[in-house]
């Protein structure tokens, strides 16, 4: 297992735990403890947990897993995810994507829709996402536009107020939101107040709002609400949502597809 591989192991069953004890990571990743050890120290230098007498622990409730470390999580389920906001999408429109692992899986399920193959443009993007951007420039039939700001270096978000200026200028048909939480009460949310202000504009600005967000995301609650219920359009999920759950969106005038 190569060095990235056991930092992204590690750090996911941390997330997951809240606490991993040297020994028993060595077990679950069959590698020695002296690696396991030399690993927490280099992730606790980059500040990424915080190193315990014999293990780790999460920086605390709030703790957010950088994207590069999140691409593996139910990675079936955000393309199947992906490709069914992709068919929702019509040629020629104009789509806001903010940051995150599903809506990265999005800008990918768009770049190879057959009905998106072609256009002037074939669609217009609008994302605060360095990295949605720069999968998508390469796509000749796609204008891409960027919200500009400062990146956030845990989600390759641009935010602040560089941001609004860009926002305050346009419309688009749809935005499609990646969350880390959505509840039918308390609404869609992030990690970070200032990701989530920007995420906020881009629902405001578009005429119909996705939220792409795995099972897991629903009915949890978050820091930084993005926006309320009311304001989403569609849920798109998997199936491995309970019914109730699909009842209180549909309940609160949320449209949901599972896939």
């Amino acid at each position: 297992m190569s060095r990235d591989a056991r930092w992204k192991a590690l750090l996911e069953l941390l997330v997951e735990r809240g606490r991993l004890e040297v020994e028993q990571a060595a077990v679950e990743l069959d590698v020695s403890a002296a690696t396991i050890r030399r690993d927490f120290d280099q992730l606790a230098e980059q500040q990424m947990l915080v190193r315990t007498r014999g293990g780790a622990v999460v920086h605390g409730v709030s703790y957010e897993l950088p994207l590069r470390y999140k691409t593996a999580r139910r990675a079936s389920e955000k393309q199947r995810i992906a490709t069914a906001v992709a068919g929702l999408v019509a040629p020629g429109e104009a789509v806001g994507l903010t940051g995150g692992t599903t809506t990265t899986e999005v800008a990918r399920a768009l770049a190879v829709h057959p009905d998106l193959a072609s256009g002037a443009p074939a669609l217009t993007v609008v994302t605060n996402a360095l990295n949605i951007a720069n999968e998508l420039a390469v796509r000749p039939q796609f204008k891409i536009v960027t919200t500009g700001g400062v990146a956030r270096p845990q989600s390759y978000e641009l935010v602040g107020p560089l941001a609004n200026g860009v926002l305050g200028q346009i419309t688009m048909d749809v935005a499609v939101l990646g969350v880390v939480a959505f509840d039918a009460v308390h609404g869609a949310a992030a990690h970070d107040e200032a990701e989530a202000a920007v995420n906020r504009l881009l629902c405001e600005r578009a005429e119909r709002v996705i939220v792409a967000a795995d099972s897991s995301k629903l009915g949890q609650r978050a820091f930084a609400l993005i926006c309320p219920t009311g304001l989403v359009d569609t849920l798109v999920t998997d199936t491995a949502v309970d019914q109730e759950t699909v009842r209180r969106f549909e309940e609160a005038g949320v449209r949901v597809l599972t896939v």
